[in-house]
């Protein structure tokens, strides 16, 4: 149950953190359960927040915000509070001091009774934290289960070289045309993802018929650099696209500017998910709760769905 926790609190993050990896932890205190996740990168990680979360519910606690404040008082606060707690983190808990401090130091720390690790860390410079955990006398247990694998492959693939993934927004029988689809909330939840990625590929022809913006607007981010991918060279500069700040826009039929990137989103219809499909990491469908008579998106794929998220819409990762 704990790990499971974890792991579904983790994926409401997945995208978001990037550079660093989505990583949920649940903690049980006092026979209550407690569950968190890392939010943004340079913000604290997982662990540090659900122990926070706890502290804060059971003692009066300031207004504390960043990953070294929170260790801090922690550290000297604690009392031994945590150390019948049972904790479960979908990542082992990393051994470095970067822009926030090592959370298995504060571990070691706070010392609760256990703690359930459900994956290694692939960064071999960022390892160890198990080991400084076995070292203070806590019970670790090292499951490296497919699921926590599964939740920061992302993370893997953007460290070493590019993560790719390709985002269509569908009905719920299939029809991915006629105007907006997706819920007010999921489209906010896709500015976000555009604010974290390198670049964004489109479809020559959704931008002749759509002229769309592919901005950031609805969270105020930054815009990602555009791919039109289309063999026909000549667009109308009108276009919303071609004026946004601080991004630059290529029109090519080629691939070649992916290998510059390192998160790269899709977005597009049936011919350039069926064209592309192969070339991808992941694929994320949005599955709004209603119908059209439309004519529906069409493929013989079979997908491992990896996780589905219920929110005003249905979020499907897949590869």
């Amino acid at each position: 149950m704990l790990l499971t926790s974890a792991l579904q609190e983790a994926w409401k993050y997945q995208f978001l953190t990037y550079p660093n990896p989505a990583v949920g932890a649940s903690l049980i205190v006092n026979n209550k359960l407690f569950v968190s996740s890392h939010k943004k990168a340079g913000e604290p990680h997982a662990e540090v927040n659900v122990f926070w979360e706890a502290f804060k519910f059971f003692h009066k606690t300031p207004n504390l915000q960043t990953s070294h404040e929170i260790h801090e008082f922690l550290l000297k606060n604690h009392n031994g509070f945590f150390n019948n707690a049972e904790m479960a983190v979908t990542l082992e808990p990393c051994s470095h001091i970067g822009k926030t401090p090592s959370c298995a130091t504060l571990l070691k720390y706070l010392k609760p009774k256990k703690v359930i690790i459900g994956y290694k860390d692939p960064i071999k410079e960022h390892g160890g934290g198990a080991e400084i955990l076995k070292n203070a006398g806590i019970e670790v247990e090292v499951l490296n289960s497919k699921e926590c694998l599964d939740l920061i492959e992302p993370f893997i693939k953007w460290s070493k070289k590019r993560f790719v993934f390709f985002k269509l927004a569908q009905t719920l029988n299939g029809v991915i045309t006629g105007g907006y689809i997706s819920s007010e909330s999921s489209l906010k939840w896709v500015h976000q993802i555009r604010d974290k990625i390198d670049l964004l590929v489109i479809g020559g022809n959704t931008v002749r018929i759509d002229r769309p913006t592919l901005d950031s607007r609805r969270i105020k981010g930054k815009n990602p650099d555009i791919l039109i991918y289309s063999k026909q060279k000549d667009f109308d500069k009108t276009i919303p696209l071609f004026n946004v700040n601080d991004r630059k826009v290529f029109i090519s039929d080629n691939l070649d500017i992916l290998e510059k990137y390192n998160f790269i989103m899709i977005e597009g219809g049936e011919k350039l998910y069926n064209e592309l499909k192969n070339f991808v990491d992941w694929k994320v469908f949005i599955v709004s709760p209603k119908m059209n008579m439309l004519e529906n998106f069409k493929t013989a794929d079979n997908l491992e769905i990896l996780h589905v998220e219920k929110r005003d819409d249905l979020i499907i990762w897949s590869r």
